[in-house]
């Protein structure tokens, strides 16, 4: 069976495929040998540069764009005769070095100076490199662009319905009003500060051989500042220089990278979760698109897909984030190979977060208000002012002003003119009755208004 969109095993690159493109660039297995050639040849542009490398002094600028270009240069065919190799040899990092020889062998300043290709290196020193460029290459142009977006997207809805009054409800009851956009508003302030800490989570690096002790490096030159070298060159990358490791880099980093993301992902789950509330509630009308259907046997339906696909993708992405932010910083004494499965499973859980938000932010284009449902609702419960009523009567010293609006109101229905003579018989300020009497729920809303436009 040949691979394609209908036949792969996973829906990121079936289903999904056209929608994953992005991140397939960065994540696939021809991005993880791009990285990793990308590596190799900066590790070695790092020898190349330091003077205590005595046997690649001498390079001239024609040798290190040679050099460079096989990088700059590398192609899907490339990557084909890597996998091609690693069938030979089985093993995969071993593969991206036999090519680089390969290629630069072809160069005769280069030829005589092939051993330095990976020199002084365990595969985990390219791997643990080639990971982390993928993560901030993806974090960088995939994800926080994305997430950017669908907050500019969610600050505008705020702003725009700041002040259409709508029921709030607590427990799922009807309960003190508030306005669409304050609510909108609260999703935004949440979504900005966990999408601020993923951005902000430190990538680090190393570069320090077998066991994280320079062992190799020592023995071939003893007199070089191995530590300086090695953290000048996970800095060129990039990346922060994490000095003590075992063979692998332990992957704290990676745990935070992943909760971090996944903070941000359990926010659009709630946020998801709300929306296709007021979707149920008519609140929010969703757009009718010419030719679709929404159901196989009901034909009026308009279902709210975009949000419940979002939550799916992220309840996928969340499951597989934790997971990996719980594993891969454990690993048997110097180094075990368990992370290097989960390690290649990143990409998958990155792709379902992005494709959760790619359904929200077309979710969130597809919604129509409606105001008079809103205000039909809140305009059937005046029970809600017997929170402001009492309120203000505590203020006054009204004995048992609590107990008075729960005995009125509690698990009934009152109209205007049951309140307002209640309100009348109230013993405070003439001028306080009189602006409780002109209280409605729809303009008992407090500072949600303000609220919404200054997110």
């Amino acid at each position: 069976m040949s691979l394609t969109t209908l036949t792969a095993l996973s829906p990121v690159d079936g289903r999904y495929a056209a929608r994953c493109n992005d991140l397939r660039d960065i994540f696939s297995e021809a991005g993880l040998i791009r990285a990793r050639v990308r590596v190799e040849v900066a590790w070695l542009q790092a020898l190349a540069g330091n003077d205590a490398i005595v046997e690649l002094r001498g390079l001239t600028p024609t040798d290190l764009h040679h050099l460079a270009q096989v990088a700059d240069d590398l192609d899907e065919a490339d990557a084909q005769t890597v996998k091609t190799i690693e069938r030979e040899i089985n093993h995969d990092v071993k593969a991206v070095e036999y090519l680089i020889k390969r290629k630069l062998g072809t160069h005769p300043v280069w030829a005589q100076r092939l051993e330095f290709v990976h020199f002084a290196c365990t595969s985990e020193d390219i791997n643990n490199l080639s990971y982390a460029l993928m993560c901030r290459d993806a974090r960088a142009r995939v994800l926080l662009p994305r997430i950017d977006a669908l907050l500019d997207s969610l600050r505008g809805m705020a702003h725009r319905h700041a002040e259409d009054a709508m029921m709030s409800r607590t427990h799922g009851q009807a309960a003190t009003p508030t306005t669409l956009g304050k609510e909108v508003a609260v999703f935004v302030h949440r979504l900005r500060r966990a999408r601020d800490a993923y951005g902000k989570v430190a990538i680090l690096g190393k570069a320090n051989g077998a066991v994280g002790n320079f062992n190799a490096h020592v023995a071939a030159y003893p007199a070089a500042d191995w530590q300086s070298i090695a953290r000048s060159f996970v800095g060129s990358l990039g990346l922060e220089w994490n000095p003590y490791t075992t063979q692998i880099e332990p992957h704290d980093w990676m745990a935070e990278y992943f909760d971090a993301l996944a903070r941000c992902n359990s926010v659009l789950i709630d946020l998801c979760r709300d929306f296709w509330g007021y979707i149920s509630l008519g609140y929010f009308r969703q757009k009718v698109v010419a030719g679709e259907v929404g159901s196989s046997t009901m034909p009026h339906k308009v279902n709210p897909i975009d949000f419940e696909n979002g939550e799916g993708n992220l309840g996928v992405a969340n499951a597989l984030l934790r997971f990996m932010a719980d594993k891969l910083p454990v690993s048997r004494w110097q180094r075990d190979l368990t992370d290097s499965t989960v390690q290649r499973n990143i990409g998958v859980a990155l792709a379902h977060a992005d494709l959760a938000v790619q359904s929200i932010a077309r979710g969130l284009s597809r919604l129509e208000v409606d105001r008079d449902l809103m205000a039909r609702d809140l305009a059937a419960n005046w029970e809600l002012l017997a929170e402001p009523i009492q309120t203000v009567m505590r203020r006054y010293a009204v004995p048992d002003a609590y107990e008075q609006l729960k005995s009125l109101t509690r698990g009934q229905r009152l109209d205007a003119d049951s309140l307002a003579a209640f309100v009348d018989a109230l013993p405070i300020p003439a001028d306080e009755r009189a602006r409780l009497r002109e209280m409605t729920p729809a303009s008992y809303l407090g500072l949600a208004a303000r609220l919404a436009k200054d997110v």
